[in-house]
């Protein structure tokens, strides 16, 4: 349990947080929502917020699950760059209908609340304070909420990620040896390191613990098909096991359904491949 007071071992008090609670519908940069957006009930679900115990306090994450049964295979959602809003909390539920705890934690929390910012303000003020290690520390304390909360299988762990989620598919196969498999949609894959964010995927191809399935655009202007090149290349250098798949004239961000970006059928043959490579590397 913790309190909101400070002590040697708890640096950041709760209250300190910028994000205690998730935000409601769509994030405001990502405004007009499409009018054909995919939206998956709750019928068979439990499905809604939850705390997840961290080092410095407590984060808000959305979790989704079958209302009966259990435990389940356990998959970690990791947010696109505009935090978790409905379109990754739709995300959950679509794997929970699957028979899968699934499980986005809000990996902005003490950065601040980018659901009502524009995108270049997220860029700047946001991005570029959200320390790797941290993200690791985050996700790794959500893998243990799952297992404590009686519903998670974690022996079948696996994560997908989106956007800003995808580069930290690639970098968690590298820290966690117990994860089974992830899903990386479009995540970057080379950049410029900095102290908070030392090293890319196409660094770390050879430190996976993991496969990795990389779903990639070819019109994607932020990530260039030469880096998606690059990054096959280390993984075969590496020996490791991964597959990459680029889409022909898919741009960034196709699978968001609520965005002009969107791209049916690589979106749908991508998440039909999310599916087999789950079952295939033990999620399932």
């Amino acid at each position: 349990m913790h309190d909101d007071t400070p002590n040697a071992s708890s640096p950041i008090s709760r209250r300190e947080f910028a994000v205690t609670t998730l935000a409601v519908g769509f994030a405001l940069s990502t405004q007009p929502v499409a009018a054909d957006t995919i939206t998956t009930d709750t019928t068979g679900l439990t499905a809604g917020e939850v705390k997840i115990p961290v080092k410095d306090g407590t984060i808000p994450a959305y979790r989704a699950v079958p209302d009966k049964g259990g435990p389940f295979p356990t998959v970690l959602v990791v947010q696109e760059i505009f935090g978790v809003h409905e379109h990754i909390k739709d995300v959950c539920r679509r794997l929970a209908k699957l028979g899968y705890l699934a499980v986005a934690p809000e990996l902005y929390a003490r950065q601040g609340d980018v659901s009502k910012m524009e995108l270049q303000e997220i860029i700047s003020k946001i991005v570029p304070k959200v320390p790797d290690s941290q993200v690791m520390s985050d996700l790794d304390a959500t893998v243990e909420w799952a297992k404590k909360s009686g519903n998670g299988d974690t022996a079948k762990l696996g994560v997908t990620g989106f956007c800003w989620g995808g580069r930290v598919v690639w970098l968690y196969a590298a820290h966690n040896p117990k994860l089974k498999a992830g899903v990386a949609w479009y995540g970057r894959l080379t950049g410029k390191a900095t102290e908070l964010q030392p090293k890319f995927p196409v660094d770390l191809a050879g430190e996976l613990k993991a496969p990795v399935l990389g779903l990639y655009g070819e019109k994607d202007t932020g990530i260039p098909v030469k880096d998606v090149e690059a990054m096959r290349a280390a993984l075969k250098k590496a020996d490791k096991p991964g597959e990459i798949v680029v889409y022909p004239d898919a741009p960034h961000a196709f699978f968001a359904d609520y965005r002009p970006s969107y791209r049916k059928d690589p979106a749908e043959d991508g998440w039909k491949r999310l599916k087999e490579w789950f079952k295939k590397n033990g999620v399932a």
